[in-house]
């Protein structure tokens, strides 16, 4: 079975495997694990940030973010086709007790303009702004890498105001590789960052959020509220520092798998390819089968996929490369995809 359907279902290589089993262990939330400590000490120097901490997920990660950064009452503005607003299950109004301001940007990216007529005036009737946030890649615009000159105009707007700028990085190693430039430059300004070890770089669990030192003490006590304080969490975390040692410039490997599959996939009739920028394609369907339809037929085939773009577009697929997949697997898998086109036409 070829699995396209994202980068989280990349199952950890016998030498990550090998690093989890001999990693030295203690109670995390005693703050007594070596491996989650070096790990934590690491990602942070890595991003150019004071301080980190390892928490079990993406969403939990941005979570204790917007808790962290806001009070409740106020708004976070977030772009229409992000991770946070969309997938993250209304996290922010459950737990930090604020409400989304929602800007749709052109294929995921909003402007400095934008934003700063988001931005609520002081009025006391209005609920104020308190955090805005980017993501990088964006995963709903397909894999989407947010201009270093344009989220650099906003970290100016916002903190001129006194806002505070968060990046849901969940894959900005994917950006740092796709445009040479490194993540602790595309990370620079930003007032916190999470990152994702359980996606391209290969960890079967984990992220980390980076800030300032008091920022993520303090993320240390939401992160505890959410329940994800975590014992001997060194087994895990000794992927992670696995991965950033060896996963982090094979990235580069996946998303050439990726432009071969958008420019295969572009030859296919029938199909409107969005240009990738890193690991994500999606494509359209212009005739034939809808999205889930031709999923299911591709599944009996030997290959996984998910439609995306749900209450948008039902014509849409989404493939993600990853380093379960190799070239070989991106060739059978055009194969099977224009079979499978070609069948439904019949």
């Amino acid at each position: 079975m070829i699995d396209l359907r994202s980068d989280t279902v990349t199952l950890p290589t016998a030498a990550m495997r090998q690093a989890m089993m001999m990693a030295e262990v203690g109670d995390d939330v005693y703050g007594e694990d070596p491996t989650v400590r070096r790990l934590e000490e690491r990602a942070a120097a890595f991003l150019g940030k004071e301080a980190a901490l390892f928490v079990p997920s993406g969403t939990m990660g941005n979570q204790i973010a917007i808790a962290c950064h806001t009070r409740p009452g106020q708004e976070v503005i977030v772009e229409a086709d992000s991770h946070i607003y969309n997938v993250e299950l209304a996290t922010m109004a459950r737990f930090s007790g604020v409400q989304p301001r929602v800007l749709v940007g052109e294929r995921g990216i909003f402007t400095a303009h934008q934003v700063s007529s988001a931005i609520r005036p002081d009025i006391y009737y209005l609920a104020p702004t308190g955090l805005v946030c980017l993501e990088n890649t964006h995963n709903g615009a397909g894999g989407r890498i947010w201009p270093l000159a344009g989220a650099r105009e906003i970290l100016d707007l916002a903190h001129g105001r006194g806002i505070p700028v968060h990046l849901d990085g969940a894959r900005v190693f994917n950006a740092a590789v796709a445009t040479g430039i490194p993540a602790r430059e595309l990370v620079a300004g930003f007032d916190s960052v999470m990152f994702c070890l359980s996606k391209g770089l290969g960890c079967p669990v984990g992220s980390i959020l980076c800030g300032p030192r008091e920022f993520i003490a303090e993320a240390r006590r939401a992160r505890k509220a959410l329940g994800g304080g975590m014992r001997q969490a060194g087994i895990l975390a000794a992927a992670g520092l696995y991965a950033l040692d060896h996963h982090v410039d094979r990235l580069a490997e996946d998303q050439a798998h990726a432009r071969l599959l958008a420019a295969g996939l572009s030859e296919i009739e029938g199909l409107s390819v969005w240009p990738p920028e890193t690991n994500i394609v999606i494509f359209e369907i212009e005739r034939g089968p809808d999205a889930a339809t031709l999923c299911r037929g591709l599944a009996a085939r030997g290959v996984l996929a998910s439609p995306a773009g749900a209450g948008t577009s039902p014509r849409r697929v989404r493939m993600v490369t990853h380093l379960g997949v190799s070239r070989p697997d991106i060739e059978r898998t055009l194969d099977l995809v224009a079979r499978e086109l070609g069948t439904a036409a019949a």
